[in-house]
């Protein structure tokens, strides 16, 4: 099985990625927690998470679409 350098790089990066993006949440998470649960203000931080998760990820789509 032969796998282009690309491809590789690319993977690695989707992975470094998702690993960022899973290390946020968890971080975010437990600064903004009371009680057990997490405030209204861990809410929208988990929020804001996931919407620079979703630019992150379209930035880098982008930028190996051009490249």
């Amino acid at each position: 099985m032969d796998i282009e350098r690309e491809t590789v790089v690319e993977a690695g990066v989707s992975i470094g990625a998702a690993i960022v993006f899973i290390i946020a949440v968890l971080l975010v998470g437990s600064q903004f927690r009371t009680n057990g649960d997490i405030t209204g203000t861990g809410g929208l931080a988990v929020v804001g998470t996931i919407g620079f998760f979703v630019f992150l990820m379209a930035g880098v789509g982008v930028y190996f679409a051009y490249r």
